[in-house]
């Protein structure tokens, strides 16, 4: 999981179907980029708009593509509310080939600590030993955990391996995390904003949307080869942009799929209702990016 490992959109077509030939086109081109991971079905992914059977044609379409790539991994997300259902669905998972699973905890109603413990823990007995990415993303679930509770959990199940941190700003528990006993790695999220100091902090990863994954990659390889000063740049002409779309998950979510269409990866930029309509000024926005970023971006004519 170190590096970029992005969220897969799902293309509709004009009148909401989910279009198959598109996502198959996304996933090719993401894979290409030179990512050693996806993550699929996320919050960039709609997957609250998605029924369970067009889940499961999508998660197989993807993994068929996943297992012919040597050294690329699928991390299939688990989001279901029931502790019974989250964790078999995640054995499913597994058996159908996925290398890791997310966890996004259950939000409904407001289980408490004790609950949320235990679910993570029964859905980590059940893949034992794939490892399981813990997403903590409070803003979207109003769901707190502290870090000595998720290490409590990874004590007795060693393959919570990973958490992906989606606080504001996550650099604080990213640190925390690696400091307790068992350390835990941290990859960052919530569109790669605080990126930089994530990374500064002891991220491993970080998995934003997917629509222009190679400016993330860019910005990842820089820090690994240590020129700071690069990676900051870049970033920072990133941060105007994904600062603003980031207000609201349906926004970044529609202007990233408006991205993806105008870079030719699938047809349409249709979300399911209900959505965010972009507005004039959002779609001269997208096409600014566009311009701004066109020598980072293959496909993409300024």
């Amino acid at each position: 999981m170190a590096g970029i490992s992005p969220v897969l959109e799902v293309p509709f077509t004009e009148n909401g179907d989910v279009d198959l030939a598109g996502f198959d086109r996304l996933v090719h081109h993401v894979l290409g980029t030179g990512v050693t991971s996806v993550m699929f079905p996320g919050f960039a992914s709609e997957f609250y708009k998605l029924t369970e059977a067009e889940r499961g044609l999508l998660v197989g379409r993807l993994l068929a593509q996943t297992s012919r790539r040597p050294g690329v991994s699928a991390i299939i997300a688990v989001q279901d509310h029931a502790t019974r259902l989250a964790a078999d669905h995640a054995r499913r998972m597994v058996d159908a080939g996925a290398d890791a699973i997310n966890l996004l905890p259950p939000h409904f109603l407001t289980p408490s600590r004790d609950a949320l413990a235990e679910h993570i823990a029964a859905v980590c007995a059940a893949v034992a030993p794939v490892p399981v990415v813990l997403q903590y993303a409070p803003k979207e679930t109003a769901t707190f955990m502290a870090a000595a509770d998720i290490a409590a959990i990874a004590r007795v199940h060693p393959n919570l391996a990973y958490v992906k941190v989606e606080s504001s700003p996550p650099g604080a528990l990213i640190g925390e995390l690696l400091r307790l006993d068992p350390p835990l790695r941290s990859v960052e999220g919530y569109a790669g904003l605080q990126l930089p100091d994530a990374i500064r902090r002891g991220a491993v990863g970080s998995q934003p949307g997917c629509s222009f994954t190679e400016i993330y990659l860019e910005i990842w390889e820089h820090f690994e080869a240590g020129r700071y000063d690069d990676g900051d740049l870049l970033h920072a002409r990133l941060l105007p942009f994904i600062s603003y779309w980031m207000q609201d998950t349906e926004l970044i979510i529609a202007a990233e799929k408006l991205i993806s269409v105008r870079r030719g990866l699938f047809d349409s930029p249709v979300c399911r209702e209900p959505a965010h309509h972009l507005d004039k000024l959002e779609i001269e926005m997208v096409d600014r990016f566009l311009g701004e970023f066109a020598d980072h971006l293959p496909g993409v004519t300024s």
